[in-house]
């Protein structure tokens, strides 16, 4: 009998033994299951593509794929599910998207950290050349209208609504005194804006980088204004992840944020850009001529419509500057859902910081600056204003701002 219990109590420990060696196999394995980070073919997606072709997830300590996605509406679905951890993405689609203009309300999507400013333009197609020319601002009514009377209909493009490319969008029609509800305005995945307005789908369209660049290449449309001319250093893409993830993985995304930050470090070396611009050229990537993604990425810019080259010397696209880039803002995110009110998306107005505060994850990124002795911008939740509406912001009182701006 007491054989028999020992053989029992040995059984039971090497049981034992083995559900521990089990736990600990599949422990491991979650572990080190690679983060997935999805991207749109868009020059500012340069972070995290270098991040990967540099090395510096795998130098932090992370294993990370990177996918490239059709749509935003496909980057905002994979992130919600969790088929994405993360996303380069538009930095307002959170908002967007949580508000219910751009997906079902209340859906949580967290910004860890801002991946650059600038470097989005509007494009016209060649109806209007020689009719409008590089920020003549004063002319794009009376073109329009004409345009209306002869062919009833006008239509512009964006990439998702409440999105960076229809907020920049609306705020150029704002300040040329074109009346929104007067043309037809009409969502297109970046990729295929091109595509679009070379059969006619459209007079203009705002999108990023190369898109505007290769319109104005190929012939079939000229750059107007870029949106630096409409705000500078305004924010745009951000690294954007899934609840989730930000909640069960956290050393994982403090990984991938160091990574991402050292990459925009390195992509705003000026001499660094022309080899960036071979690589995210490629078609695993954004697909376009490298040539457009260097040439816009150094600030030099081929306006088309025989305008000849602008020159942005300090307001092209940037992805670091000191850490003035990185810093996802608060008053950023105020002011995008004022515009949400301001152009007729929200009936009222949402609980403007309860929601920044909710889906911007800022105690987290301090954390990753101060780790990697970064500055934090100290200058969030202060009045500000667009260069071209000189209407000030203050994202204390964003009503006193809806009472005084242009629709």
């Amino acid at each position: 009998m007491k054989k028999i219990k020992t053989q029992r109590a040995t059984l039971t420990n090497s049981l034992m033994i083995f559900l521990v060696a089990l736990s600990t196999m599949f422990s491991t394995i979650s572990a080190q299951e690679p983060v997935k980070l999805g991207f749109i073919p868009l020059t500012d997606c340069s972070p995290i593509v270098m991040a990967k072709e540099l090395g510096l997830f795998k130098k932090y300590g992370v294993e990370v794929i990177v996918t490239k996605e059709s749509s935003w509406a496909n980057v905002r679905d994979k992130i919600l599910t969790g088929e994405l951890d993360g996303a380069h993405c538009l930095y307002s689609m959170p908002f967007s998207v949580y508000t219910g203009v751009g997906g079902k309300a209340g859906s949580e999507m967290k910004i860890a950290m801002m991946l650059n400013v600038n470097g989005q333009a509007i494009t016209l197609s060649n109806d209007f050349c020689g009719k409008v020319g590089f920020k003549q601002m004063n002319k794009v009514t009376p073109v329009v209208a004409a345009k209306l009377k002869a062919e009833k209909e006008v239509t512009f493009a964006m990439t998702f609504p409440g999105g960076t490319h229809d907020l920049w969008l609306r705020n150029w029609m704002s300040v040329a005194g074109l009346n929104q509800k007067a043309v037809k305005i009409i969502t297109i995945p970046p990729p295929q804006m091109v595509a679009n307005m070379k059969v006619g789908n459209m007079d203009g369209y705002c999108v990023g980088e190369p898109w505007g660049g290769v319109a104005v290449k190929q012939g079939i449309g000229f750059t107007q204004v870029a949106t630096q001319d409409i705000w500078k250093d305004h924010p745009e893409k951000a690294l954007v992840v899934n609840k989730d993830f930000s909640a069960k993985h956290k050393a994982d995304l403090v990984k991938v944020m160091k990574a991402v930050m050292e990459a925009c470090k390195w992509l705003d070396v000026p001499g660094n850009r022309k080899k960036a611009a071979s690589i995210i050229g490629k078609a695993p990537y954004v697909n376009a001529p490298a040539e457009v993604i260097e040439n816009r990425l150094m600030g030099n810019y081929d306006l088309g419509c025989n305008q000849g080259t602008e020159i942005y010397d300090n307001d092209y696209m940037l992805f670091y500057k000191g850490g003035m880039v990185n810093y996802p803002r608060k008053s950023h995110a105020i002011w995008a859902m004022a515009q949400y009110v301001r152009f007729g998306y929200l009936k009222e107005a949402p609980d403007y910081k309860a929601i920044a505060d909710k889906l911007i994850l800022q105690d987290l990124y301090e954390e990753v600056a101060k780790s990697m002795n970064v500055k934090v911008p100290t200058d969030d939740m202060k009045p500000f204003s667009l260069t071209m509406d000189k209407t000030v912001f203050d994202p204390n009182n964003p009503a006193a701002y809806l009472k005084v701006v242009k629709k």
